[in-house]
């Protein structure tokens, strides 16, 4: 994926601290080995020293540069635990309950996040999804003027004339059900402010249906895109945010120029996007899911998007290149944009 190959390079200007919650799982030390011999940063696996230490041996993986904690063990926990129980959404919890809580993985992970231990966070290889998002979503705040925290799938399609040099971005794939039309609204602008990000290129988004500017549909799933598709254009301007937004489209008729001419509509996203947005999750999900195993695309994420700390909540059955490689983004997400503006990808 010429994507992360780039931003192996930004970490490599700008190493970060990743810390893994899943730090004993086998796929996650080959990943911590790689990130830490590429010199993108350090890896911080979270977990018994002893196991990370024996399945580390049996792979036949050095260890030198990766930082192994303990929480149980480690001289922070205390400070985290008060931190913990400072919090407003805590108040109610039992003191020793919430003791117990701050030790457990993707809390101890997301505490590390929080107070600057760590630079960037992933979790979920071997956990459900609830279990990383309950801890991120109650300790992790929102970006500053934004309401909704979703998720984003990066596809490698292989294809150069598809998206950014191959790769499409495609939220929401993990998190809100059935989103209202501001929440679309925040889905779209948070995807595209990473999108460009990472990329430095214009996200040019289309806000997709199953119709392509219906003058008649009186449906709600239809009328929500067109709703959402305005609002995002305002709440772009008045942000100041640079981003191209249509809808509602098709997917061919964003991802086709042929297909847009077609059907009579001019755009600069039509024919040519790079950020889909889905109307709801089941769509969103169905789509990244099909594409892995029908056509065999390497995809990385679930990066969440909307949060002031970059995270990603990734699948069980995520690779160790689907690991490596979500890591690499979210290491790039963590490096401040002042020190990237002048890189050319």
């Amino acid at each position: 994926m010429a994507l992360v190959k780039k931003l192996s390079a930004r970490l490599q200007n700008h190493p970060k601290r990743i810390v893994y919650a899943e730090g004993e799982d086998p796929r996650v030390i080959q990943v911590a080995r790689q990130f830490a011999t590429r010199k993108l940063g350090v890896p911080i696996l979270l977990g018994a020293r002893d196991k990370i230490e024996a399945t580390a041996k049996s792979l036949d993986v050095r260890l030198d540069g990766i930082k192994i904690i303990e929480p149980v063990k480690s001289d922070d926990s205390v400070a985290l635990m008060k931190l913990l129980h400072g919090m407003p959404k805590f108040r109610n919890y039992d003191p020793q309950e919430i003791n117990l809580m701050a030790l457990q993985p993707n809390y101890y992970a997301t505490l590390m996040l929080a107070t600057g231990r760590a630079d960037a966070m992933l979790a979920g290889v071997t956990v459900a999804t609830s279990s990383v998002l309950r801890p991120v979503f109650q300790i992790i705040p929102l970006q500053k003027g934004f309401s909704t925290a979703s998720s984003l799938m990066i596809v490698s399609t292989g294809n150069p004339e598809l998206g950014v040099n191959g790769d499409l971005f495609l939220a929401d794939c993990g998190v809100i059900p059935e989103p209202t039309e501001q929440q679309l609204c925040d889905i779209a602008i948070t995807t595209a402010v990473l999108v460009n990000h990472l990329t430095l290129e214009m996200p040019r988004v289309a806000m997709l249906s199953f119709s392509s500017k219906s003058p008649s549909s009186t449906l709600h799933s239809v009328l929500k895109v067109k709703a959402a598709t305005s609002l995002a254009h305002e709440k772009a301007k008045t942000c100041d945010i640079p981003i191209e937004v249509d809808g509602e489209l098709q997917v061919d008729a964003a991802l086709r120029p042929e297909v847009a001419k077609l059907k009579g509509i001019s755009s600069s996203v039509a024919g040519h996007a790079n950020v889909l947005i889905f109307p709801d999750l089941d769509s969103g999900n169905i789509v990244s899911s099909m594409l892995q195993v029908v056509a065999n695309v390497n995809s990385y994420g679930r990066v969440l998007t909307g949060l002031s700390k970059p995270v990603a909540e990734l699948s069980r059955g995520a690779s160790v290149n689907d690991i490596f490689g979500t890591s690499v983004i979210v290491g790039a997400q963590a490096v401040d944009r002042r020190f990237i503006s002048t890189e050319s990808l």
